[in-house]
């Protein structure tokens, strides 16, 4: 049989929470589909850092090395620990240690799920660059807390990790429906989204068979609003992309529902799968956390480790619970409720 090592970072609030729930439909579907898990937990956290000084150990990323995949719950609680420190003391050095560089979003409508758009019969998938672009780290300030104090944030965009990023989206885009949007801001970023545009013009030519089209930021936040269903792949730079998927979580229903991956493609070091949302502190512990978001990215993790049967079974399971009207609305169901109504669906 099979056996799956997974890091465990449940991390700070709710992430306990949604974890332990999608643990529980996880260790269903390997039952289920003949392979099994071996899940190691890991403490790292605000928690962790106001007992240490520390987000993770100093051999954190060496220590996850030798996982096949990274499932995290949620980081920060804002109110011990500055967003600044928990972001970039634990998820984004884990994502740039292991050349995570493709951040996948599904944004659909599940059923029985209502979101707030006329619009119900959409299917994006966003492609977030992951390790570059405006979330670099380059940058700043001098004159700290005097009248004249400066501060400089550099964004980086590197023809590697523009081409690459693009190349994953045309290959989502052809195993899809063809379509892919690149989004820039290339009228008023002369330089880096210029080169972004060139760059996607450039491949487009390797991929004679998908429909490419080019979309400013602010343009393409109204189309997801007006008409997401005209959109299939979407592909965009770090923040630009991390705005957007916001909005895709939105218009699906809300983040309860926004499941993502962290993807390092050539599989040189283990991906990371999260659910969108925060850590939500004040309604951690309370059997009230909605887990489909982190029950859908567990799904994408089983399909990155090669088990797409086990994955799509999972999803059709989630779908199963919300068609019943079971976890569709915040606060109607208790996070139990809807873990036991996806695993019963994944047994039947």
């Amino acid at each position: 049989m099979t056996s799956y090592k997974l890091a465990l970072i449940p991390g700070d609030g709710i992430g306990v929470d949604v974890i332990d729930a999608a643990m529980k439909v996880m260790h269903s579907a390997a039952a289920r589909f003949g392979f099994a898990l071996a899940p190691e937990t890991f403490p790292w956290s605000c928690d962790f850092y106001l007992r240490t000084g520390t987000m993770m150990p100093a051999d954190g990323i060496e220590t996850l090395r030798g996982f096949d995949a990274i499932y995290l719950g949620a980081v920060g609680w804002p109110e011990t620990v500055a967003d600044s420190v928990s972001l970039h003391g634990l998820l984004l050095p884990i994502r740039k240690a292991f050349d995570q560089y493709a951040n996948i979003r599904p944004h659909r409508l599940l059923a029985g799920v209502e979101g707030p758009l006329k619009a119900s019969e959409f299917d994006i998938l966003c492609i977030r660059e992951n390790t570059e672009g405006e979330y670099s780290g380059a940058g700043g300030r001098v004159h700290q807390g005097k009248p004249n104090e400066v501060a400089v944030e550099t964004s980086v965009f590197t023809r590697v990790g523009v081409e690459r990023i693009l190349r994953f989206g045309f290959e989502q885009a052809r195993a899809r429906r063809k379509h892919l949007t690149s989004v820039t801001k290339s009228n008023a970023q002369k330089y880096s989204m210029v080169f972004w545009d060139d760059v996607t013009r450039e491949l487009s030519a390797e991929y004679p068979d998908v429909t490419v089209s080019q979309m400013h930021i602010d343009a393409m936040a109204a189309k997801m609003v007006m008409a997401p269903q005209d959109l299939d792949v979407v592909v965009a730079s770090n923040l630009f992309g991390d705005i957007l998927t916001d909005l895709g979580a939105a218009i699906q229903g809300g983040l309860g529902f926004a499941a993502s991956a962290n993807i390092c493609p050539d599989r040189s070091s283990p991906s990371m799968f999260e659910p969108v949302h925060g850590s939500a502190p004040d309604i951690a512990g309370k059997n009230i956390a909605n887990p489909i978001a982190a029950i859908w990215s567990g799904a994408q993790m089983l399909d990155h480790l090669g088990e797409g049967e086990a994955a799509a079974a999972v999803l059709s399971a989630i779908e199963a619970a919300t068609a019943q009207g079971i976890g569709t609305r915040p606060g109607q169901n208790t996070t139990d409720e809807i873990t036991a109504a996806v695993c019963a669906a994944l047994e039947a």
